[in-house]
């Protein structure tokens, strides 16, 4: 059956992904699309749209009777399922060929043997791929640590390393309500963790003649909260583990029946052993990697085998190496919590392709979002994927990174430094990696613009909008900023950063010249500076003989700043700021919107520092609220179920006096 027209059940970067093949293939697209996505790059993109009411992914995008009231309205013919939501939902799967529409993707049965965590493990040990122990009751568990996972489920959503009995109760508890949230399905099972285990996955691909294989693995063990947020193909492993691998991962598709695009993840241990982990029955994230290193279009191939035709006779091999990165609305160093807001600006310099097609060395964007794209709390935190393809894994690793420096990411917080310092590492150089690696190398979380180097961002950010305000003036718009006849006291423009607030001082001489500068906090001694050119876009200083160029940006009293260095964002205070409301001594504030799920404490009750009190749930994830300091419990403002924006007072904490007997 040849598809017609194709309706993608997801959204993002995912959507668009397919959408660029199906241009490519002259298939005709339809988006559903969530009231908070309405104005989403996906969605304009698509042929067509349907909107699906409501924002929160349950009464959108998991509910099946609106997607395929979607499909019938709009005659599509086809339903790719993407990855997450529905993806790996056997009932939907079952639906939407009951309709009488074509799924892309496994049978429904394949994917219900999947799915079921426990009973994949039971019928692929039979076709003899190695296992770890697993257990269903607690009570079971013959040693620790373990880890419990989401049975239902991928993405690292509902998984918990516990590492003694202690915490094994709240650990479930809280791993089955992340699951339930993200899956529909709150089952859980518990499983070995494997010390300083590595994830590797190989891709697969079954065809209705009954033939499976292997197009190459991947390299997945850079993660946090057990997320992928680095991978590259191939794999960092020895031939003889790789080859074992792809045959175990052939057997295990061949054992089911696998048709369409799928990936076995396994845990290899460090002495070369390894053990499966699950069976995704979708299409991957990480698969652009694949695709660069095979030049096959994975979304493609999909489409073929959906449409009934056998794979091609003869399939490419691997050839040079590929990197990807996640680039995702969360502050790494703040305990990887999301952020939210709008994408001011989203460019990365050096893109040779979207989506697919590039060709030779080079980088790939696929990304959810566009400049002016609003970030909300609803859904997953990834904004794109960056991926770079070289000769070698050094000259992939180099060109990613400097991609990223270079990029402009402006609005929204994300973990552009983290990715830069792990691409950078010598230890990820040496393939020194496991899925333990950002619990080891701690290094990582340091910003790229250090301290040290964040009063000269300040300095560009002040000319720059001195610059401005003498570009707007309407008289004498020629004179140097803060030009007087007599040499007077140094200008003062105060910013927000990211460690509190910076004042800075500065004189221009009659030429327009920097005669002094000095910035609070900074160094005693600060370096000779010379202004050589200052716009309100681009301010160029000689900082001791070296000339440093910084891109300015500014978005109301918002100012972003990238220069080799790195970047930084800072907010302009007004000269004479308003009187605001004073918060009582001990709030403790939302740092970003989001519903309280679950609160711990009761007002009058004595807390100790780092003590959780509340339960915040964002972007499909929990995120605990801790006590800061030792107290009583003063105020809980939010119940349970309430939902709160930024900076909502959350809790009040009354500190402890010390006894002064």
């Amino acid at each position: 059956m040849t598809i017609r027209k194709l309706l993608v059940a997801n959204r993002g970067e995912i959507a668009r992904r397919i959408f660029a093949t199906c241009r490519a293939l002259g298939v005709e697209t339809v988006a559903v699309h969530s009231d908070a996505d309405a104005a989403a790059p996906f969605v304009a993109e698509a042929d067509r749209a349907v909107r699906l009411p409501g924002d929160a992914p349950a009464e959108t995008y998991l509910r099946v009777e609106k997607i395929l009231d979607a499909a019938r309205r709009s005659g599509a013919d086809a339903v790719h399922p993407g990855y997450g939501f529905l993806a790996e939902n056997a009932e939907f799967a079952a639906a939407v060929t009951d309709a009488g529409l074509t799924w892309v993707g496994p049978p429904a049965k394949v994917i219900a043997a999947m799915g079921d965590k426990l009973a994949a493990k039971a019928l692929l040990a039979e076709a003899g791929v190695p296992m770890l122990p697993s257990w269903t009751d607690t009570g079971d568990i013959t040693g620790f640590p373990v880890l419990v996972k989401a049975s239902a489920g991928g993405g690292g959503r509902g998984m918990r390393i516990v590492r003694d009995s202690v915490g094994l109760a709240e650990a479930v508890a809280s791993a089955r309500r992340e699951a339930a949230a993200a899956f529909g399905d709150g089952t859980v099972f518990i499983e070995r963790y494997v010390e300083r285990g590595r994830h590797v996955e190989v891709q697969i691909f079954g065809d209705a003649e009954g033939r499976v294989v292997a197009l190459g693995d991947r390299e997945c063990s850079i993660q946090r909260r057990h997320q992928k947020i680095v991978e590259e193909a191939p794999a960092v492993v020895p031939g003889s583990v790789r080859s074992a691998m792809h045959e175990a991962a052939v057997a295990a598709g061949r054992a089911v029946g696998y048709l369409g695009a799928g990936t076995v993840e396994f845990l290899l241990a460090p002495g070369g052993e390894f053990f499966f982990l699950e069976m995704n029955t979708r299409l991957q994230v990480e698969h652009p990697v694949t695709e660069l290193c095979t030049g096959l279009d994975l979304v493609g191939l999909q489409l073929l085998v959906a449409e009934g035709e056998p794979l091609p006779a003869a399939l490419p091999a691997s050839t040079g190496h590929a990197i990807e990165v996640r680039l995702c609305a969360e502050d790494a160093a703040a305990g990887w919590r999301p952020a939210t807001g709008t994408m001011h600006r989203f460019t990365v310099p050096q893109v040779a392709a979207e989506f697919g097609g590039l060709v030779g060395p080079g980088l790939r964007l696929d990304s959810g979002v566009v400049a002016g794209s609003v970030v909300g709390v609803h859904y997953d935190s990834m904004l794109a994927k960056l991926v770079a393809w070289g000769g070698t894994r050094a000259e992939a690793a180099r060109m990613l990174a400097t991609a990223l420096v270079r990029a402009e990411l402006h609005g929204v917080t994300t973990n552009r430094d983290l990715l830069v310092r792990v691409l950078r590492s010598p230890a990820f150089a040496a393939g020194e990696i496991d899925t333990g690696f950002l619990d080891r190398h701690r290094e990582v979380f340091a910003p790229l613009l250090s301290t040290g180097q964040l009063p000269l961002a300040t300095l560009a950010a002040a000319l720059a909008s001195a610059a401005g305000r003498r570009a707007e003036a309407r008289v004498l718009g020629g004179l140097p900023s803060g030009w007087r006849n007599v040499p007077a006291v140094a200008q003062v423009t105060r910013f927000a950063g990211p460690d509190g607030e910076v004042e800075v001082r500065y004189r221009l001489d009659r030429t327009g010249g920097l005669a002094e500068w000095s910035a609070e906090p900074g160094a005693s001694d600060p370096p000779a500076v010379e202004l050589v050119e200052a716009t309100p876009e681009r301010v160029v200083l000689d900082v001791d003989g070296v000339r440093c160029a910084y891109r300015v940006h500014r978005v109301g009293p918002e100012v972003f700043v990238d220069g080799p260095d790195g970047a930084a964002s800072l907010s302009e205070l007004p000269r004479l700021p308003l009187p605001a409301a004073e918060l009582a001594a001990g709030s403790l504030l939302a740092p970003l919107p989001g519903a309280v799920t679950r609160v711990h404490v009761q007002v009058g009750q004595r807390v100790s520092a780092g003590e959780p009190l509340l339960t915040l749930e964002a972007m499909k994830l929990e995120h605990p609220v801790l006590a800061p300091i030792d107290g009583v419990v003063a105020e809980l403002p939010v119940p349970a179920g309430g939902q709160v924006r930024t900076g909502a007072v959350l809790a009040v904490i009354d500190a402890e006096e010390e006894d002064s007997r």
